[in-house]
């Protein structure tokens, strides 16, 4: 744990009778923990998310555990609604504790990719931030990230995969998984009806925030608002979010999460609308120039380049043909 994060310490919340909020310790500025959610099955507890990986990650997640009474052998299932770090980290350790099974969407080999071979995803990081038109300063700080931790213990393939219509089933009713990708191609939300309890992941929080893991799919904005549809059919009356609190006015979050991605796009649009421009450019227009240093740029840069790409699926934008780094530009 970095030691901007030597605070922060795992916790337990029972939020309904048979359901824990586990707050977990994440490594990362920003984001200084995730959410797993414990809901009772039987004589134990099946478990959505996992935080993440890592001796002190597990270590976090019994500390969080036994405030609830519960301990790693009470894990029946683990349910993962995406294959990220801080939602499928220690899935191996707490499958290897708990001899239990691992439920996840199929599209989760990107992870998989960055757990076994953790150089070869950072030079491919690094080679597309340089086509973006990354400084070769900031380009030396992603350098410098080469071998720090993962936070995956290893990566395990599901015992079963969540497709649209999985039910897994607890104490309060039946979670049904419905596909929502767009933050990451392996994503999911689980919905039980009777109780209108949503385990949400990352695809709706409490505050505001988007994230595209761009470069799987060829349109994760265009596929997190086919995403944001699929949600606003279901009856929600209390949202369990991948990280925060939990919130009721789930239509109220749907709709800003709407008018967020336009105003992004429009943010987008007015760069390219000023000339033709590399994507860390449009990360200027993005954050302005003096926030271009903190890290806040590397997840703009995540965005930019999902952005650019939906609206070349619009027809609105497109490369320049031979430019390096790469060029984008208005159509028409």
């Amino acid at each position: 744990m970095s030691p901007d994060r030597r605070n922060e310490v795992a916790r337990s919340e029972r939020i309904l009778p048979g359901v824990w909020r586990l707050r977990l310790p994440c490594p990362w500025p920003g984001v200084p923990h995730c959410n797993s959610w414990a809901v009772t099955r039987g004589d134990g507890v099946v478990l959505f998310d996992t935080g993440i990986g890592g001796e002190e990650g597990l270590h976090q997640l019994e500390l969080a555990l036994g405030q609830a009474k519960l301990k790693l052998r009470d894990v029946r299932l683990v349910v993962c609604t995406h294959s990220h770090a801080d939602h499928y980290g220690a899935a191996a350790g707490i499958v290897d504790a708990a001899g239990c099974e691992l439920w996840m969407h199929p599209a989760w080999g990107h992870v998989r990719a960055m757990a076994e071979d953790p150089d070869r995803a950072l030079d491919n990081r690094i080679e597309v931030a340089r086509q973006s038109g990354v400084p070769a300063a900031t380009l030396e700080r992603y350098e410098a990230r080469r071998g720090e931790s993962t936070y995956i213990d290893r990566a395990i393939p599901p015992d079963r995969e969540l497709l649209d219509g999985v039910e897994v089933a607890t104490d309060l009713g039946f979670f049904r998984a419905y596909e929502t990708p767009g933050h990451a191609p392996s994503h999911v939300v689980l919905h039980e009806p009777e109780s209108g309890l949503l385990v949400s992941g990352d695809h709706l929080l409490g505050r505001i925030s988007l994230f595209y893991d761009h470069g799987h799919t060829p349109d994760p904005v265009g596929e997190f608002i086919t995403s944001l549809d699929v949600v606003d059919e279901l009856d929600i009356r209390l949202c369990l979010p991948g990280h925060g609190r939990t919130f009721r006015d789930v239509d109220a979050k749907i709709a800003a999460y709407r008018k967020e991605v336009e105003s992004q796009l429009g943010t987008v649009r007015d760069a390219l609308a000023d000339g033709e421009t590399t994507p860390y450019g449009v990360v200027e227009h993005m954050l302005g120039a003096e926030n271009l240093g903190g890290p806040a740029a590397a997840w703009a840069l995540q965005l930019s380049l999902a952005y650019l790409d939906h609206l070349e699926v619009l027809g609105e934008a497109e490369r320049v043909d031979g430019a390096d780094p790469v060029l984008w530009r208005t159509t028409g």
